[in-house]
């Protein structure tokens, strides 16, 4: 009910531990949430290899092989295409043949400082185009196509041993092959995330700050959004990028993150996140509009809310974890990263450190700029009661011929 007694039961118990130690809670939670966040600052995206396979599958048994006979670049050699400059044309043979010669020394010396960097165990050359413009050569790495020395041998040779070894002979390669394509996927959605990930946050929190009409609600929303996916992450970066669990789990060894794999779960979690969000908070919201009391609204709304929320979490989680049961890895992560951060954001986030951040924030939860209220659209989440509108401390004047008086309790919460 809410505008009588308050809920009893496990739940107004736990409502009340919260309101009566909200700086304890709160440590307690952020302290969880810190912890399981911290593998997250070694996490590495790109695109697990046949070596990251279970050790029973029939690909992981031939990657072996290869590796163990040819060494484990074999298994995911670069490609550098080489373009010759324009040449004389065909009526000059004196300048075809010089031409033919410089070119011949360009690849040359091409091949050399290749095979002299550090992380390459071969270098091939492969065949040449008709017109003799085009050459192709195979880079061997000494490490996995998955590694991060692969992915560094590969900004190297871009960067500094192909423009040296061809510096004034009009001859350009390019790094290419499936390795180098995953490698570069991985660098341009890693170095994307940050902003996509700040876009996401800045939304709901334009969102929530119009629902509400308020900025510290909206804000610690924001924040602990952002917590909870790094604590996902976190537990996604323990199990397959460490290894702790996923090989037992017949997923394969440890091995990077797919680069997809963070896009895909913030996108997920935000939304659900922000559902949670709205529905305890508009419970919330509503009690302190009746009641201007915010250690009541956000006791009653966290006892109201909090069962349901648990409740389809717990329905979420078990049904994410049946694919950590699976044998594709990919599947696999994205099951183990959406069940974990169901159970960060339900179990921690919403019936923790929400309400005990907002026990410690009191009434400022609620405050909002009188010249921001002006100019923000007026929209409802649960009720059309235009009381919902108004700034804290701030009741909107009775209209003509109407008793002011408390608004109607909302549909459902009698």
């Amino acid at each position: 009910g809410s505008g009588g007694e308050e809920p009893r039961g496990l739940w107004r118990r736990w409502a009340g531990s919260v309101e009566r130690r909200p700086r304890m809670t709160s440590l307690l939670a952020l302290g969880v949430m810190v912890a399981l966040a911290v593998p997250v600052l070694t996490l590495r995206l790109g695109a697990s290899d046949s070596g990251n396979d279970p050790s029973g599958t029939t690909t992981r048994k031939a990657y072996d092989l290869m590796a163990q006979g040819f060494g484990p670049g074999v298994n995911g050699p670069l490609e550098l295409v080489a373009e010759m400059p324009a040449g004389p044309g065909p009526g000059s043979g004196s300048g075809v043949r010089a031409a033919a010669a410089r070119d011949a020394a360009a690849l040359s010396a091409l091949a050399g400082a290749v095979g002299r960097t550090p992380g390459v165990a071969a270098v091939h050359a492969g065949p040449r185009s008709a017109d003799g413009r085009v050459a192709v050569f195979e880079v061997v790495p000494t490490g996995s196509p998955e590694s991060s020395a692969t992915a560094k041998l590969i900004t190297t040779l871009r960067g500094q041993v192909v423009p040296e070894a061809l510096a004034g002979t009009g001859v350009h390669v390019y790094v290419g092959g499936l390795t180098a394509v995953y490698a570069d996927f991985a660098s341009v959605l890693g170095g994307k995330l940050p902003l996509f990930v700040g876009l996401i946050a800045a939304l709901g929190f334009l969102l929530l700050v119009i629902a509400f009409r308020c900025l510290v609600v909206p804000l610690t929303a924001a924040v602990m959004n952002l917590l909870a996916a790094a604590a996902s992450f976190g537990v996604v970066t323990a199990f397959f990028e460490w290894g702790w669990g996923s090989d037992k789990l017949g997923m394969g060894g440890a091995g990077p993150v797919e680069a997809f794999l963070p896009v895909m779960l913030v996108a997920i979690l935000f939304g659900l996140s922000m559902d949670y969000q709205v529905f305890l908070v508009s419970r919330m919201h509503e009690e302190w509009v009746r009641h201007r009391d915010n250690a009541r609204a956000v006791k009653i709304g966290q006892v109201e809310t909090s069962r349901v929320i648990t409740a389809a979490a717990t329905i979420m989680i078990s049904v994410f974890c049946a694919f950590a049961f699976g044998s594709q890895r990919v599947i696999g992560e994205f099951g183990i990263g959406l069940a974990s951060a169901v159970a960060i954001d339900a179990f921690v986030l919403r019936t923790v450190l929400v309400p005990a951040a907002m026990h410690l924030f009191g009434r400022a939860n609620w405050w909002l700029p009188a010249w921001l209220d002006r100019i923000l659209p007026h929209l409802h989440v649960e009720s059309c009661d235009p009381d919902h509108t108004t700034i804290p401390g701030q009741r909107r004047p009775a209209r003509v011929g109407a008793i002011a008086s408390a608004p109607a309790p909302a549909a459902g919460y009698e």
